[in-house]
């Protein structure tokens, strides 16, 4: 039995959060469906979902738990806006009570390193009380050793993601030193390394055009196991790749929060573009559905 306590004040009514159990993702499946792949359940370690906040206000954040919870893993705020965002304590705290993690963009991290201010960086994360950090160098020239120790340092301290890639379209990163970086950078602590897309999805995985770059994910795949990573996918047609390649419980990143409800349909089928795919051998025959 789910019990929900309301609040009456001036004449409005408020849901109290607190009261309420720790609900699954599955249990906010309106109704029953056959030939829905299984979803990982919170908390999990695969079928992550990152969602990228830009600055939110508080209200819009309340919003969007109040409607995606369940779908959401943990929660970037963004690049640096941390840093001028006046809600932040606010916001926090609204994330904290929903208990979604919640970790500053890495652009962050390398603006403390770059102004020799690491140390501050960390008293930062203890200050706001951050479970998670990440760790990247793609704004700033890192050698990778100098890399692996900012995250062996932070481990101690935190859960440390990190991310290989650069914001720089024209900068290629061959496959064989991508799975060089992030196998040092899981050795060196880190919890998931995060493939490189940015906001828009058109560097580091991704052409200009925002085609994956398909044959750099593969060899990726053939050393580091899936649940490894968290593929940054900002755009439908990135997420939609992926989850046709690794199924419904693919890590994914910077997911814009109007996508999170979209996206959860993606992985389980619901939507145009994946509707076929996790239908059995027997339905598509019947229906004469094209198995590619």
């Amino acid at each position: 039995m789910l019990w929900i306590l309301l609040l009456r004040i001036e004449g409005y009514y408020y849901l109290c959060r607190s009261f309420l159990p720790e609900i699954n993702a599955y249990s906010y499946m309106n109704f029953t469906l056959s030939q829905v792949p299984e979803r990982s359940q919170k908390p999990r370690t695969k079928g992550l979902t990152m969602v990228m906040d830009k600055g939110l206000s508080v209200r819009e954040t309340e919003d969007m738990l109040s409607t995606a919870s369940p779908y959401i893993d943990i929660v970037k705020l963004g690049w640096a806006t941390s840093f001028v965002s006046p809600n932040l304590n606010e916001k926090l705290a609204v994330y904290k009570n929903a208990n979604i993690p919640v970790y500053f963009g890495g652009t962050l991290f390398e603006a403390f390193v770059v102004r020799n201010q690491f140390d501050d960086y960390r008293k930062l994360l203890d200050r706001y009380q951050l479970s998670h950090a990440e760790v990247s160098d793609g704004s700033i020239e890192m050698p990778q050793d100098v890399k692996c120790e900012y995250i062996s340092k932070l481990a101690q301290q935190v859960t440390v993601l990190s991310e290989v890639g650069s914001k720089d379209e024209n900068k290629i990163i061959p496959p064989y030193k991508w799975i060089q970086l992030i196998k040092s950078e899981l050795q060196a602590g880190a919890w998931k390394v995060i493939g490189e897309a940015r906001e828009s999805g058109n560097v580091g995985l991704f052409r200009a055009s925002g085609e994956v770059r398909q044959g750099l994910v593969e060899e990726i795949l053939t050393e580091i196991a899936f649940e490894d990573m968290i593929w940054e996918a900002p755009q439908k047609s990135q997420q939609v790749w992926f989850v046709k390649l690794l199924g419904a419980n693919v890590n994914l990143g910077n997911i814009a929060p109007s996508e999170l409800i979209p996206l959860e349909t993606i992985r389980l089928g619901l939507r145009g573009d994946t509707f076929n795919h996790f239908l059995n051998t027997k339905t598509k025959q019947k229906w004469k559905i094209d198995s590619k």
